[in-house]
């Protein structure tokens, strides 16, 4: 079967979509939805990060995929049996339902835990580093990413989905995230309850304290619904996109490595293993003396102050 990254196909489409955007913002928007330097850097980092996966997905990880499809879905007498007892799953329409669904709840934890664990962070901030919203920043995907995104999946592959069928369904989960940064879709009402929309994504890309570490969902969003990230955006809510503590440049090289040589930093300036373990391993924003804040003590902290 071919298991051409679906992304190689999209990316002409992604290419349309931001330069309809772009002309729609120059002669009907207000014309601050794109500025130059941040626009170059977001397409310089995109350009690398479509180069990069495509390259890596055809060698390093098509190799992992399929050696451990391989190990746990072996040969039997013509017929590739799950080491568990069961025939490994085909290509039947339903299974593509099953994995597409499976694959965004582990997109779902492997984004969660991008948020949540700081040297995962430093990998994905790239993507939350700009404060313009629009089909640019969609495609700002951090290039160190993909040294630990594939290992979430693998165990899709050890219970006996064809690594093919995975491929292509991680390439569609992409592509949906891709097409919900921009600012020109409004609510949806009663999708909101299903799918990951646009101003849901806007909430996760805010720097605004009650959006923090919020809806990190792929498709559905109903896993952050189930495990307590979900929020509605209202109209009410002050959004400002970006991170608290933004790169203070448009170089794209420091935008995607300054968050590593932060924890480099402070690791070596940790007086015991438990706080080096924490600098790395635990959430963005711990400190040993406190002076800065995860996004759970903030959150805290805004609403224990908040007027009542």
């Amino acid at each position: 079967m071919d298991i051409t990254n679906p992304l190689l196909y999209a990316a002409p489409a992604f290419v349309g979509f931001i330069l309809l955007e772009y002309t729609t913002n120059h002669f009907w928007g207000d014309n601050e939805l794109y500025k130059t330097k941040d626009f170059k850097a977001s397409l310089f980092i995109g350009v690398g990060t479509l180069v990069l996966s495509s390259l890596i997905k055809v060698t390093l990880i098509a190799f992992l995929f399929s050696f451990v499809y391989e190990f746990f879905n072996p040969m039997v007498d013509g017929v590739r049996m799950n080491i568990m007892g069961y025939k490994s799953f085909g290509f039947e329409w339903y299974l593509w339902i099953i994995c597409q669904f499976l694959d965004d709840l582990t997109f779902y934890w492997y984004h969660r835990l991008s948020h949540t664990i700081r040297l995962f962070w430093a990998a994905h901030l790239p993507h939350h580093s700009s404060e313009h919203y629009n089909y640019g920043t969609g495609v700002r995907i951090g290039w160190f990413v993909i040294a630990y995104k594939p290992f979430f999946y693998l165990w899709l592959l050890a219970i006996g989905f064809p690594y093919e069928m995975l491929f292509i369904c991680m390439g569609i989960e992409t592509i949906y995230q891709f097409q919900l940064h921009t600012k020109y879709v409004p609510k949806l009402g009663f999708v909101e309850r299903v799918l990951v929309t646009h101003t849901q994504h806007q909430v996760h890309h805010s720097r605004y304290i009650p959006h923090l570490d919020k809806n990190h969902g792929g498709i559905l969003s109903i896993f952050d619904q189930l495990f307590g990230t979900y929020y509605s955006f209202e109209k009410a809510d002050p959004i400002e996109f970006g991170v608290l503590h933004p790169p203070t440049t448009h170089n794209p090289f420091v935008i995607l490595t300054h968050e590593f040589k932060n924890i480099w930093q402070d690791v070596k300036q940790a007086k015991s293993i438990r706080d080096k373990w924490m600098y790395i391993f635990g959430p963005p924003g711990w400190s040993a003396d406190h002076t800065t804040k995860t996004a759970k003590e903030l959150q805290k902290d805004f609403y224990t102050s908040a007027p009542i």
